[in-house]
């Protein structure tokens, strides 16, 4: 296999903590922190032991087990047919990034042959095979790939059509047909690019965020450190994340092979399937488990269990050791829901790991400290939309929104709240949030112009988001890019979503809130609302509900629009997307329902 020699040595080691026929979960390989100066130095280090990957069906069914030795093999042999495919160092491969060994096999390929690999999204529920095509036509024609590989199941959804017919494509099974050779493989260079991360949120011209092998090994060394997994060797990582997504490739893919813990994988279809699936591979692990999910799968999670069911009757929670949450604005609401559905399992609130993290810094930012839970502190709206804290009075009640800590910077990471005029704040004061630290991203790729609008020639990154800073915890409060600005004040969204949430019959996701311009110029609070009512009165019942509750928040009549169910877009992370709502309403493609006159 060209100048990498393959150490298989089998560390024969009786494991009563790995399920039934996976890799084991302790290892008499010794633990290495991410201390590695290439991606590929890590697997060829992972490779010595006996853990790996486990990748499971809907109902938690084992369906097959890729030990991180087999996934070296695997890769090192896709790396030598890309050479005999003429790519070359640099060039770019673009994966569709499902959850299954051929992907990890191709992407780790791509490494070993100095190649970027770039994960590209699966279908969404949203929009259909039309919507899906045209957003890989323009991730492909930003990306400019040299090879495109996807499963053979999917070539009807992902053969390029028109001008992205000259892009080179084929399945990835087809790739085990094409003769493995012995050249030599490219020294890899710890600041060369490693991969290109696309950010889930891009409305317009997608980001690619590239990220040197440095870097990321930087980033996933201090994630380990962080959640102290040198400290114990019973840990097991656990995730449905998919790996097109920051959190779920670099959280719950090359950081647990970096640090070398086994995974229990399930498609992230299967979990909008059968959520509960996730809680079932974690009650099997008689280890501790390391598990994250956006706020919105524990809030499916606690919706979800019967209220006929005992969760401790189905469910061991006990052994989960850190609970990550991250990727979206952290809810204590449902963070709440899912502790007072699953405490009788065994579920301690104490392992709630709160975080903080973009893409453009490869991931984590902060990190809660394990064993601390979540922790909130009470903020007036009027400081919140970066105001001065209202006056208050039985004539102006206060408003507070509870916000959660995120925890504190991970080592190598620095953080800072500025104003719009770039001075620094002071704890306390809402502000632009900033970060420095050596995994923040080079740049975008091959689009200067954005990665100067918000990475500065000092290092520091502006990550488009809102927060403060709190006796070195940091706040998250909101993206910048979706505040609301009506007769001169801010609102935030969220505050819009929530309040009409508290109405019966409504959940996470259900409402989009963002301004509109009338036709007079002015500026109004637009809201629309996923509607289950089919009684037209009722429905008008329901919008002026909706109405004056938003009134009552914003001080101004807003307009509400009744939509049909799971119309609302979101990203292909899961997260909700004002942005991509409002243009669809504008557009026409989102409509409203019928309501009585």
């Amino acid at each position: 296999m060209g100048n990498r020699v393959l150490d298989l040595t089998n560390l024969d080691q009786d494991d009563a903590l790995a399920p039934e026929g996976t890799t084991p979960t302790r290892d008499a390989l010794p633990r290495r922190i991410a201390d590695f100066a290439t991606l590929g130095d890590a697997l060829d280090y992972a490779a010595r032991g006996r853990r790996g990957m486990n990748f499971h069906d809907a109902r938690g069914r084992l369906v097959s087990v890729l030990p991180y030795s087999q996934l070296q093999v695997d890769a090192l042999a896709h790396a030598q047919r890309f050479v005999s495919l003429g790519l070359q160092p640099g060039d770019r491969v673009a994966l569709v990034a499902e959850t299954n060994p051929h992907f990890a096999a191709c992407f780790f390929g791509a490494v070993y042959a100095g190649l970027w690999p770039v994960p590209l999204p699966l279908p969404t529920s949203f929009g259909g095979r039309d919507a899906y095509t045209e957003q890989l036509k323009v991730m492909l024609t930003s990306s400019d790939p040299q090879l495109f590989l996807y499963p053979e199941d999917m070539a009807t959804f992902c053969t390029p059509a028109g001008d992205l017919k000259a892009i080179p494509h084929r399945s990835w099974e087809s790739l085990l047909e094409l003769p493995v050779g012995d050249a030599a493989l490219p020294s890899a260079d710890p600041d060369a690019i490693a991969y290109l991360q696309y950010s889930s949120g891009s409305t317009r011209f997608p980001h690619g965020v590239a990220v040197t092998h440095r870097q990321l090994l930087d980033n996933l060394r201090a994630h380990g450190l962080g959640l102290k997994v040198g400290d114990i060797d019973t840990d097991r990582c656990v995730s449905w994340l998919p790996w097109y997504h920051d959190m779920g490739l670099v959280g719950c893919m090359l950081s647990p092979m970096a640090n070398q813990i086994s995974v229990d994988y399930m498609k992230t279809e299967d979990f909008a399937r059968r959520p509960l699936t996730w809680l079932d591979l974690i009650s099997r692990n008689p280890g501790t488990a390391l598990s994250y999910s956006p706020t919105f799968g524990y809030d499916i999670c606690a919706r979800r269990i019967s209220s006929k069911t005992k969760a401790e009757d189905r469910f061991d929670l006990s052994r989960w050791r850190i609970a990550g949450n991250g990727a979206d604005m952290i809810r204590p609401d449902v963070m709440q829901s899912f502790v007072d559905a699953y405490a009788s399992a065994g579920f301690d609130p104490k392992s709630f790991c709160p975080s903080y993290g973009l893409a453009e810094a490869t991931l984590a930012v902060s990190l809660m400290p394990p064993g601390e839970g979540i922790k909130l502190e009470l903020v007036e709206e009027e400081k919140l939309a970066g105001g001065a804290p209202a006056p208050g009075g039985e004539d102006r009640p206060q408003r507070y929104r509870a916000i959660v800590n995120c925890g504190k910077a991970v080592e190598g990471m620095e953080i800072e709240i500025r104003d719009h005029d770039d001075r620094l704040l002071g704890d306390r004061q809402v502000g632009r949030v900033l970060v420095r630290g050596g995994s923040v991203m080079t740049g975008y790729f091959r689009d200067p112009e954005s990665t100067a609008a918000c990475l500065g020639e000092d290092g520091w990154l502006d990550t488009g988001d809102m927060g403060y800073l709190s006796n070195g915890y940091i706040f998250i409060v909101g993206r910048a890019k979706d505040m609301i600005i009506i007769n001169g004040r801010n609102h935030w969204p969220q505050d819009i979503e929530w309040a009409v949430e508290q109405l019966p019959g409504f959940k996470s996701g259900d409402i989009a809130a963002f301004a509109l311009t009338t036709e007079t110029g002015e500026e109004l609070p637009a809201v629309l609302v996923h509607c289950r009512v089919s009684d037209l009165s009722e429905r008008g019942r329901l919008r002026d509900e909706i109405k004056e509750r938003v009134r009552s928040i914003t001080g101004i009549s807003p307009i509400v629009e009744l939509v049909p169910p799971r119309s609302l877009p979101r990203t292909s992370s899961g997260k909700l997307s004002r942005t991509k709502a409002r243009n669809l309403y504008l557009s026409g493609e989102i409509q409203p329902v019928d309501i009585a006159a």
